[in-house]
């Protein structure tokens, strides 16, 4: 910086301070909080969030023998199921019980995600999250109805194998790990084009390159469905990556539709 040239008295003319820059300034609304209060905060939200699942599974453990009975209705037999261990059929009921409770935990599971992620975004990133969230539990349901109409497609499939030497008895414990693990498979898949769209309003994707990186998308896609449907058939994981694609494309148009 120049030195300032004295004046006729021997003066030297005052020399601005050179200007700071603008301070980094915190998302509109919010108040800046520690990493302990963070992790604070993010321990009362999981806690939150158990203690809803808790509860949902109590109701789904009382509800067990009608929602058990549902479920086996897509089977092709109307024969009981097999319990092969004698604690299987408490097993069973409990396992039943915990994934309704997720289900009926999801509305407290998104609102406690979004209030411990909400404080951190500014007020344009809140308006444009704020409808995708009931968006989720909404889809997250037609995942799991979804995956209730593939079932009897699936049981058929698997069935059909049966021959004069080979009849099919299933164990209720393996169908029902089979139909649990389908349904929150589907449930959480049908989230697929809101994550896209949600990383495409903070810049992280763009519709040119989900578009440009479609092949490689369609093997991941076709990867993770033989992978996600447990059933050993050919039904479900086929219909995981047809939903999976058209879900993807649908997540194109949406991000284009946002301008991105």
């Amino acid at each position: 910086m120049a030195e300032a040239v004295p004046d006729a008295l021997g003066r030297r003319p005052e020399v601005a301070p050179p200007a700071q820059p603008p301070a980094p300034t915190a998302p509109d609304d919010a108040k800046v909080m520690t990493l302990v209060e963070h992790l604070t905060e993010l321990r009362r939200r999981i806690f939150i969030s158990i203690a809803a699942v808790v509860v949902g599974a109590i109701v789904g453990f009382l509800l067990a023998a009608p929602i058990i009975h549902v479920l086996k209705a897509p089977l092709p037999t109307k024969e009981p199921l097999i319990a092969l261990g004698i604690g299987d059929a408490f097993f069973i009921n409990l396992k039943v019980a915990l994934v309704v409770g997720v289900v009926l935990a999801m509305p407290v599971w998104l609102f406690e995600l979004w209030a411990f992620i909400s404080p951190g975004l500014t007020r344009e990133e809140r308006r444009v999250a704020r409808p995708w969230v009931p968006l989720a539990l909404l889809f997250f349901g037609v995942g799991v109805l979804l995956a209730y109409f593939i079932l009897p497609y699936a049981s058929a499939f698997l069935f059909g194998f049966q021959t004069a030497d080979i009849r099919v008895m299933p164990a209720a414990n393996q169908y029902f790990d089979f139909v649990t693990t389908l349904f929150l498979a589907f449930g959480l898949v049908m989230e697929f084009p809101i994550v896209l769209v949600l990383l495409s309003k903070v810049g992280i994707v763009t519709s040119k390159r989900l578009s440009s990186s479609r092949r490689m998308v369609i093997l991941g896609i076709t990867v993770f469905s033989a992978f996600a449907t447990p059933g050993g058939d050919l039904v479900s994981p086929i219909a995981m990556a047809i939903t999976m694609y058209l879900l993807y494309e649908a997540s194109i148009v949406l991000v284009r539709a946002g301008g991105r």
